[in-house]
């Protein structure tokens, strides 16, 4: 039929096209966090690839396939879906991503040059960064068995020291949480404890939820749960408020502020939030605690991106918000069918700066303006709402073992910089006498890189709340985002002595103040 000849000489258009306009040098996927050139200031991006890869990578061909692949997607799901009622390939492929024989190397860059290399090899295709590239600082690369050789030699070229970490990726993922209980042992689980949550493996949302309302049903004293919204994909938000009610006369409780999961594939920080949650609630000798201080948690607010690292792609990072709008685009626009949102690049403070992305496909995608995503409207409403309480903002992450300080989108200190990081030493070090474990301290761009439109930034910025933190949960990269479900109660203990110190350190603050007041 004449439509179809019409789709094959737009098709063979578009690849002349392709050809011709075909960068020299690829750029691949975005790394998970900002390289070190992009945590400058200056924030530029010539889109090459340099370091001296030419004649290394021979990725211009993958690349040329690649757009033009995308370019006939796009054709196929603009022009012909339509009329045949089909849909492309990627709309349709939902089975499990595997990682099967990709590695996780360690590198570590020790002058500038080499800081170069790596930034422009991270940029190939394929190629994921874990831990940012930064000058005398390890930084842990995954690379797919397609490119896994190549790196390898040419850093061996390039005598940058490195080491294999894993040699096979999915082997690692397959390890990281115990078989699910069968459908007989949640019965029985239900029926001894009234929930099928446990400590010892990574749960399901519908989980998380059941559980969740198990607390407000068996303990309606302490607990509340609050629902604030709904994820893109229809998934309830539910932040559990835990107070006993008391407050003495004339005297407003201040409030502390948890939230975690805002990464999909940071499955540790839910783990713990549902872990502090457990403690104040069922466990009465923290009950001081909740009798002079109210504590709102959100365990999980990428629900949506959470299940979809359960059941498609454990690595997934962002949202699953879709780029799939086809009103006012053209072919030139290869964003068409990306998803997912950064949600942690997404708050109305510096949004779309330095460190975060505006392209869809990106890792790091800001989104279409800020709070443009339904996850971080419902917290950044309900957080303003509760602002003149919410004392303390505290964000769960992971990995690296850092307690982080705004600003997060300059150098520049804050200024009470020292009161944040006096609040802050004394929480890690309260940490460190539980199992040993050391966390650096300090602000997001001393130790990892600038970046923008971050929840603890906005919270700080914008909603007025003096002390906001950032936690990177554990490791150090020997497992990343791969923690083993066994370090869950370990790493919930060391936090929640942490949080403990900084909710005795807010008392005695207002303490201080009540009795300045009344000396007044």
């Amino acid at each position: 039929p004449p439509l179809h000849w019409l789709a094959i000489a737009a098709v063979v258009v578009v690849v002349v096209v392709a050809v011709a306009a075909s960068p020299t040098t690829a750029n691949g996927p975005a790394a998970a966090a900002p390289s070190a050139t992009d945590a400058a200031e200056d924030d530029d991006d010539d889109g090459g690839g340099g370091g001296g890869l030419d004649g290394v990578f021979p990725f211009r061909a993958i690349q040329l396939y690649n757009t033009v692949a995308g370019y006939l997607e796009y054709i196929f799901d603009i022009v012909i879906a339509p009329i045949t009622g089909g849909v492309s390939n990627k709309k349709q492929v939902t089975s499990r991503v595997s990682y099967k024989k990709f590695q996780i190397i360690r590198v570590l860059p020790s002058d500038e040059d080499e800081v170069l290399d790596l930034e422009a090899m991270s940029e190939e295709p394929g190629v994921q960064v874990w831990m940012p590239i930064r000058l005398n600082k390890t930084a842990d690369l995954v690379l797919p068995p397609s490119v896994a050789r190549d790196v390898k030699q040419f850093l061996t070229q390039r005598e940058i020291n490195f080491v294999v970490l894993s040699s096979d990726l999915e082997r690692s993922i397959s390890k990281q949480n115990p078989k699910s209980p069968s459908l007989n042992q949640k019965s029985e689980l239900k029926a001894t404890k009234g929930h099928v949550m446990t400590w010892n493996r990574y749960h399901r949302y519908q989980d998380i939820l059941d559980y969740l309302m198990y607390l407000s049903e068996n303990y309606p004293h302490l607990v509340e749960l609050l629902p604030i919204g709904k994820t893109i994909e229809g998934r309830p938000l539910k932040v559990v408020k835990i107070s006993s009610g008391q407050t003495r006369e004339n005297v407003v409780k201040p409030a502390i502020w948890i939230d975690a999961g805002i990464h999909a594939r940071e499955w540790i920080s839910p783990a713990v939030a549902l872990f502090i949650l457990r403690q104040l609630v069922e466990n009465k000798s923290y009950r001081t605690l909740v009798s002079e201080i109210d504590w709102y948690i959100l365990p999980m607010i990428n629900a949506d991106g959470y299940e979809y690292s359960h059941t498609v792609d454990r690595l997934w990072r962002k949202s699953r918000r879709t780029a799939a709008n086809k009103s006012g685009r053209t072919l030139w626009d290869m964003s068409y069918g990306c998803e997912g949102v950064d949600l942690n690049r997404n708050w109305d403070w510096h949004w779309a700066g330095v460190g975060a992305s505006q392209d869809p496909c990106s890792d790091t995608f800001a989104g279409s303006h800020a709070f443009s995503e339904p996850e971080t409207r419902a917290v950044s409403d309900f957080i303003l709402d509760h602002r003149d309480r919410i004392q303390v903002y505290l964000t769960l992450h992971s990995y690296s073992q850092m307690w982080l300080v705004p600003w997060s989108h300059t150098k520049k200190l804050a200024d009470d910089y020292d009161d944040m990081m006096y609040l802050a030493r004394q929480a890690t070090e309260a940490i460190q006498k539980v199992h040993g474990s050391q966390y650096q301290l300090g602000t997001t761009p001393s130790l990892l890189y600038t970046t923008s439109g971050c929840s603890d930034d906005w919270a700080k910025g914008k909603a007025g709340i003096k002390y906001s933190y950032t936690i990177e949960l554990p490791d150090k990269g020997m497992y990343g985002f791969l923690l083993p479900a066994e370090k869950i109660v370990p790493t919930g203990k060391e936090i929640f002595t942490g949080i403990k110190s900084i909710a005795k350190s807010i008392l005695k603050i207002n303490s201080m103040k009540e009795k300045t007041k009344l000396i007044g």
